[in-house]
């Protein structure tokens, strides 16, 4: 069994299968309250450190100094680096907590590191005493690369059994002397028939009986638009059921949004919003009912994915379990931010 810290854990969802494969997050560490809760919920036998990692660092320092996990794990909020909408890369706080995982890292004696996040974080600059800003990668090699061995590169959740196409910029730090190989890519891509094709149709509001797997609710006039959209396609492609404002003329926007997925095709990433038919590729594919012209062609599932899909894309259980009460928009919000469970375990197996 391999020892591990976590730290940004979420709702652990990247640690679901670590279990499976013999490494135990002994200690962890998580911000929001409502997310440590669903963490502790999930994994019982770990020691949850509920708090902002700055103000909880030297607690979690002096229990890794006790318990001595070998392996850390840190995924740091990607939101202030995400390329979707307006950032502010240098004035947003949120990427500077790599510096506190910095910290953790100086003060106890790990073997193995994984740090993952978004693409984006391959390419930020930091503050440096020697040149006034440093690329991360080099940042990196300039601390630690008499210690360690520092491998990284942006990979595709896609090539490792995840019915999504997630890239994720993924960094593998190990002890001179010891070895973390990276894992086999699968030669084929699971599309989203084959992922959630079984599943039966149904509606917004709609229960199936089958366990998360009901219908999102979604407004009268978004769901009439949907009923009209092909698989593949966006409503704003549509000549009569578009984006409508209240008095009805056609709303801007991009065909990425107000879109049905395409059956053929991998997932695209899902993200925090993936229950909003407004946010980037959110519709569920549908099934034609009445082939035929615009006017008269209907698709069923006019539809966000349920849970049970997400989960399934998402590479998670089917058999979820969460704290009662727990709703729908923070699981969706936890499932959004964590890497895909098979993808952290493709990794993280070569270590055992």
């Amino acid at each position: 069994m391999l020892n591990a810290m976590s730290l940004f854990s979420g709702g652990g969802i990247g640690e679901t299968y670590l279990n499976e494969i013999g490494i135990h997050t002994i200690i962890a560490n998580e911000f929001v309250k409502e997310r440590a809760n669903i963490y502790k919920y999930r994994f019982p036998e770990t020691n949850m450190i509920v708090g902002d990692i700055k103000e909880k660092k030297q607690e979690l320092i002096s229990l890794g100094k006790k318990e001595n996990p070998k392996l850390l794990i840190a995924t740091p909020p990607c939101q202030g680096m995400s390329i979707l909408g307006k950032k502010d890369y240098d004035g947003d706080q949120r990427n500077y907590l790599i510096f506190d995982v910095f910290d953790i890292i100086d003060a106890l004696d790990f073997d193995y590191i994984f740090i993952e996040n978004v693409p984006q974080f391959l390419k930020m600059y930091y503050p440096n005493n020697k040149s006034g800003k440093i690329l991360l990668t080099d940042l990196l090699q300039e601390k630690y690369c008499e210690k360690y061995n520092i491998v990284y590169g942006v990979y595709n959740a896609a090539d490792y059994g995840v019915p999504q196409r997630r890239k994720r910029a993924i960094i593998r730090i190990f002890k001179k002397g010891l070895s973390w190989n990276e894992p086999q890519k699968n030669e084929k891509h699971i599309t989203l028939r084959e992922a959630i094709g079984h599943l039966p149709s149904i509606e917004a509001g709609e229960k199936s009986g089958i366990k998360w797997h009901n219908g999102p609710s979604i407004s009268a006039d978004k769901a009439e638009m949907l009923r009209h959209t092909p698989s593949g396609c966006s409503a704003f492609q549509n000549e009569i059921y578009f984006p409508k404002k209240k008095d009805g003329t056609r709303i801007t926007g991009f065909n990425n949004t107000y879109t049905r997925l395409d059956w053929d095709s991998v997932c695209p990433t899902r993200t925090m919003t993936s229950g909003s038919i407004s946010g980037s590729n959110n519709g569920h594919p549908g099934r034609c009912l009445v082939n035929g012209d615009e006017e008269t062609r209907r698709y069923s599932d006019a539809r966000t994915l349920s849970l049970l899909e997400l989960f399934i894309v998402s590479s998670l259980p089917e058999d979820m379990d969460f704290p009662e009460k727990t709703s729908e928009r923070l699981i969706r919000d936890i499932v959004g931010e964590g890497v895909p469970a098979k993808m952290s375990k493709a990794f993280l197996k070569m270590l055992v």
